[in-house]
């Protein structure tokens, strides 16, 4: 077997090993990256290490790092119970501002996972007390905090804009975090009148104003926090200052104030997701060394024409991402294709295509296949039945390959 089509095998065998285990996919990636590289391609060591993403490391690493901080000394929790009380009297606004405020706290750093995990546990039992259906909630909630995924300042966003520099298309981050959230807010919205969301305007609800007032109460230590985060999100907007050392810099002062864990924090980090991303960014630059990345291009290219590619795209990377990591395997393997897909086919839309691979891999993330549907049904009282959400919310995610893929057709 050539190189190009063992590395490309290699590549295979991460996605298909991500979808039907529990093993680390960044590790595999890794480990396989050596063998073909060293022992199959005549590399050494360093040269294959030499593909080890370290911006993107220290990015990912500080980012997580302050909000985790964040997150341990409660000041995003009171912040979600603060928005949460703002909604009173009806149950129909009930979904639709928690679908804003994990927007919101996923755009702002914490990204969708980090986002679902807050506000999971206020949204689905405020919906069972509100008579609100759970599985709506759950749409609401999962389509939030993916909509706000692909922020500059958010970890998936972090990763999706660093390859794309890395692809030629630097500078787009506004249109990859709009175009985004402009399709999950039309189809959460959309699925949420249709099954049945308009009727709940009718319905009067206090469940979202009897959260006891010692939970939204703000300390010195959490406005100083939230005056680091957005120190941050300023210094990077305005003074071009490197996202990932700010993010150090601000956990370091939380730190040294004692307004944090710090131990408990460095504890806590998602380190096994940037295993995964570091991971398998290694092994994509294995593949453009070996080109089975322009075979995998080439194979993808024959998939489409340049009016259907932007739909063709949205989909294989939403069926997949039913089963896999979609910032730590889909995107990382797709995206680098970008720019060899539109020399194949002729010509193309390079942001388009990008953009329908960013929304075909996040809208099915509701799936409970996935972290965000599975912390929604995790956090379900025990008067609803947990097996029946299962089943609506795998139904809904396979469905959003379809939807991701008709609506990326027509977007684009």
């Amino acid at each position: 077997m050539s190189l190009d089509w063992l590395s490309l095998a290699a590549l295979a065998v991460a996605i298909v090993v991500s979808c039907t285990t529990t093993l680390n996919v960044g590790v595999l990636a890794l480990t396989l990256a050596w063998i073909v590289g060293v022992y199959f391609g005549g590399m050494s060591v360093g040269e294959l290490v030499g593909g080890f993403p370290v911006q993107l490391f220290l990015t990912l690493a500080g980012v997580t790092l302050l909000f985790t901080q964040a997150q341990i000394n409660g000041t995003l929790d009171k912040v979600t119970h603060r928005a949460v009380r703002l909604c009173r009297g009806n149950a129909g606004f009930l979904p639709i501002m928690f679908f804003v405020v994990a927007c919101v706290l996923a755009s702002i750093g914490p990204g969708n996972i980090a986002a679902a995990a807050l506000i999971a546990p206020l949204a689905m039992p405020a919906a069972a007390r509100a008579g609100v259906p759970v599985f709506l909630m759950a749409i609401m909630v999962g389509n939030g905090a993916s909509s706000g995924s692909l922020s500059p300042f958010a970890p998936t966003g972090i990763i999706v804009n660093g390859i794309m520099a890395n692809i030629g298309l630097p500078g787009h981050e506004f249109a990859t975090y709009s175009n985004n959230l402009m399709v999950h807010v039309v189809v959460a919205f959309t699925g949420y009148l249709l099954l049945g969301g308009w009727r709940l305007f009718s319905k009067s609800s206090s469940a979202p104003s009897d959260e006891p007032t010692d939970t939204t109460h703000l300390e010195g230590k959490h406005w100083v926090t939230l005056a680091v985060i957005g120190s941050l999100i300023t210094g990077v907007l305005l003074f071009d200052v490197n996202v990932g050392m700010g993010a150090f810099g601000g956990a370091t002062f939380l730190a040294l104030l004692r307004f944090a864990d710090h131990k408990e924090a460095v504890t806590r980090m998602p380190w096994a997701v940037i295993v995964m991303v570091c991971g398998v960014t290694v092994l994509i630059s294995l593949l453009q060394r070996t080109q089975g990345l322009e075979l995998f291009t080439s194979i993808l290219a024959g998939m489409a024409t340049t009016d259907t590619i932007a739909g063709v795209m949205a989909f294989v990377t939403g069926i997949i991402s039913v089963y896999s990591s979609t910032s730590g395997v889909v995107l990382p393997a797709f995206l680098p294709t970008v720019p060899g897909l539109i020399e194949q086919l002729g010509g193309g839309d390079a942001i388009a295509i990008a953009s329908s691979m960013n929304i075909g891999g996040h809208l099915v993330d509701v799936s409970p296949l996935s972290t965000i549907g599975a912390l929604c049904i995790a956090a379900i009282p025990s008067s609803e039945d947990p097996q029946a959400l299962f089943n609506r919310l795998l139904a809904w995610g396979l469905s959003m390959s379809v939807v991701g893929g008709v609506t990326c057709y027509l977007l684009f």
